[in-house]
């Protein structure tokens, strides 16, 4: 570092008070929650499937430090991340707006950090003269625009992007803890608690990597001047900050490389991965300046030729050369820019991530850096006059988040909205015919499925929602192959494995079916379907005692569904186990009393206990519910005649 001049008295840290800390807050939070309340109700998407929907870890909290291992969750290795989805679990099941108002409050903490840190910051000694006495009204404004800026809708909006806002906020506190601790009169209590906010924040996202640099750059820009004063000065506490890399080193190798999807044994070359990235950190930096299109998910392109992002390449080698040169004098856009790239490089440098080489939610944090250079250059030059246009600033970009939030108020919304920004993305295409297939849309839900398989022939996703596609629109014969091939690479697909299990019965081939819906529920244990699938199959092939199990664990996890209790109770008469049979009939007929296969087997179980006027009022009511029921109208007739039949129609379970 070049030496550094001899700083401002301690006491020029200080300036007249300003706007008090607790209306810019008040501020920044009503903000906030403006550009945010649309977002409440906008369901699951994309990894939060992965990541809560299908995470039985989160279910109790003895596994809730333990993520899953599975591909693709986004919490393999982030155990914070996973305790926090375990809180949202707990006080609210799958209600998705537990998770969304969390997420929210993370992201309001985050930025009220931010405007500790950049109110703070302005007030140094380097700064104080040019910005001391707006330094209250410049924080706000970094803090308000970061914080409603709509390229960070993702981070917040989608669930499991919590990451981001999460490990930010820890970012940003162990910043906060040493800026504190440095202010004239600053208790070395906050060092301990930046160290343990590091400690913490490694167990959220891998980025705390690089926060000892970016605070010892802070040290040397603002605070002792070079990285030999600030060891000297402040050894014992660089020590524990860097130690953080342990914990963090145990858990990145605990999670070997997300199963195969990010590190260099991915699947994507590193260099092939590094140019993608600097295509897509430029795009970063425009889509700050400009946040439209915004795309949920980019998809998995790499660059393979270095002329096709030549200027990209230039324009960041350009950067990395002004910014190296503006850390060596010390200048606070050094630092800046510093950050921006430290922050980055986690994900967006040589280390390859296969399932996305470009995504908006890595600019959450390193988008603070931009928006703290922009407004600071935007008030040299302009002064106090730059103050309202801030604030139409921090209005237009929280109208463009309420509007980007817009389009995640669906699934079909926010799916329809990539492919038409990625016609070329084959994920978003599967993504897309899910959510058509949830409406039945069919025909529709078929087309984007068939886009994607020409762009990726062999994606299983879209092959295993093809086969369950087929299955429901009564095609089965097609369906089997499609399924058994992408069982043959993935075994434990869940969905193959019960879309398999589902058109095997279709096909008249019950006993086949036993094996793969068999699997599914081992698979999804907290799925009720795929054990209900289990026991029904059992039932088909007159395997009762078998079926019991399966039908009792379907019932046990979903026990508001009329239809499962009854087929179990229908189960529970054939083998003779009336009392049971009994009661469960009467919970199912309470619980939806128009279920007319329960009224008829009901009448079934009355009529073999002696009970003729019970049976005789169950099949009636059959009738009523479904006049074209052969068998119910055939037990009443012969219920009626001089001499009872002992011998019904028999039961369906």
């Amino acid at each position: 570092m070049a030496p550094s001049s001899q700083p401002p008295p301690a006491q020029a840290v200080m300036t007249r008070a300003g706007m008090p800390a607790w209306v810019a807050a008040a501020l920044i939070a009503l903000a906030t929650f403006v550009a945010y309340r649309n977002t409440f109700t906008a369901p699951f998407v994309f990894d939060d499937e992965r990541a809560v929907v299908e995470n039985q870890t989160i279910r109790q909290w003895s596994t809730a430090l333990f993520p899953p291992d599975d591909n693709g969750s986004g919490v393999r290795g982030r155990p914070l991340i996973n305790l926090s989805l375990a809180l949202n679990y707990a006080v609210g099941g799958l209600d998705v707006r537990g998770y969304h108002a969390l997420n929210l409050l993370l992201h309001l903490a985050a930025a009220l950090t931010l405007y500790g840190i950049a109110r703070r910051t302005l007030r140094r000694p380097r700064l104080v003269a040019r910005f001391g006495e707006a330094a209250e009204r410049l924080a706000l404004a970094i803090a308000m625009i970061w914080a409603v800026h709509p390229l960070l809708t993702e981070s917040v909006t989608c669930v499991v992007q919590r990451t981001e806002s999460l490990a930010g906020l820890w970012y940003l506190l162990t910043l906060y803890g040493f800026v504190r601790a440095t202010e004239p009169g600053g208790s070395k209590r906050w060092l301990v608690g930046s160290v343990a906010a590091c400690l913490l924040g490694v167990t959220a996202k891998e980025i705390l990597a690089t926060a000892p640099l970016v605070v010892l750059l802070y040290d040397c820009t603002f605070v002792s001047g070079s990285p030999g004063a600030a060891w000297r000065q402040r050894r014992g506490y660089y020590l524990a900050l860097w130690a953080a890399w342990l914990p963090l080193a145990a858990l990145v190798l605990g999670a070997e490389g997300r199963g195969g999807t990010v590190g260099f044994g991915a699947g994507v070359l590193w260099w092939q991965y590094a140019l993608r990235q600097s295509e897509a950190v430029v795009a970063y930096l425009g889509l700050s300046a400009w946040p439209h299109p915004l795309v949920l998910d980019y998809g998995v392109d790499v660059v393979e030729r270095v002329g096709a992002v030549w200027p990209q390449l230039v324009l960041l080698a350009g950067a990395g050369v002004a910014m190296l040169w503006a850390l060596w004098r010390r200048r606070p856009a050094g630092f800046l820019g510093a950050c921006f790239f430290a922050i980055l490089a986690p994900s967006s440098s040589v280390v390859p991530l296969a399932t996305q080489t470009m995504a908006e939610h890595r600019m959450y944090l390193p988008l603070a850096a931009l928006v703290a250079g922009a407004v600071a250059a935007g008030y040299a030059a302009l002064g106090r006059r730059i103050v309202l246009l801030l604030a139409l600033g921090a209005v237009a970009l929280a109208a463009g988040t309420m509007a980007r939030n817009e389009t995640y108020r669906t699934g079909l919304s926010i799916w329809s909205d990539t492919v038409r920004h990625r016609p070329g993305n084959a994920r978003a295409h599967c993504d897309l015919a899910v959510e058509l297939l949830e409406l039945d849309r069919l025909p529709e839900a078929e087309r984007e499925l068939r886009a994607a398989l020409q762009l990726a022939p062999d994606y299983a996703d879209a092959l295993a929602n093809l086969g369950k596609l087929l299955v429901l629109s009564g095609r089965p014969a097609e369906a089997v192959p499609l399924l058994e091939r992408v069982l043959a690479v993935r075994p434990d697909y869940f969905l193959a494995q019960r879309s398999l299990g589902a058109g095997l019965d279709k096909l008249g081939r019950p006993a086949d079916a036993i094996a793969p819906y068999a699997a599914a529920a081992r698979l999804q244990p907290d799925s009720a379907l795929a054990h209900f699938d289990l026991g029904n199959a059992l039932v088909e092939l007159r395997r009762l005692p078998e079926a019991v199990g399966p039908l009792e664990t379907a019932v046990r996890l979903r026990p508001q569904s009329a239809s499962m209790r009854a087929v179990l109770a229908g189960t529970l008469a054939a083998l003779g186990r009336t009392a049971e049979a009994t009661a469960a009939f009467e919970t199912a007929l309470r619980l939806d009393p128009n279920v007319p296969d329960a009224h008829f087997n009901f009448g079934v179980l009355c009529f073999k206990l002696g009970d003729f006027a019970g049976a005789e009022q169950q099949w009636k009511r059959t009738l009523e519910l479904n006049p074209d029921y052969a068998e119910a109208r055939a037990n009443l007739e012969r219920l009626r005649e001089s001499e009872v039949s002992r011998n019904p129609t028999g039961g369906k379970p």
